[in-house]
């Protein structure tokens, strides 16, 4: 089972990176640890509203000048190395 998977979203002001864990659980964890990235404006948990789909989401602003492809790769690699650790 894949433990997480990442999503660049479009908002209104601007882009985002969703992360939807398959426990979520470890919603608070994840969220304290990529708070630690100095890319990263804002790290939230939010319900998710789509279907199909896990009941909340960890939704992540980057700050500016970060170009948001790279910042979901630099997070991909880095969920992966943590869970590949646990």
């Amino acid at each position: 089972m894949v433990a997480f998977r990442s999503e660049i979203r479009n908002s209104p002001t601007q882009q985002t990176i969703k992360v939807f864990l398959s426990d979520e659980s470890l919603d608070n964890d994840i969220k304290h640890y990529l708070e630690n990235f100095n890319e990263i404006e804002l790290v939230e948990i939010r319900k998710s509203v789509e279907r199909n789909r896990v009941s909340e989401n960890i939704t992540i602003f980057r700050k500016d000048g970060v170009d948001i492809n790279s910042l979901q790769v630099k997070i991909d690699e880095s969920l992966n190395q943590y869970f590949d650790g646990k």
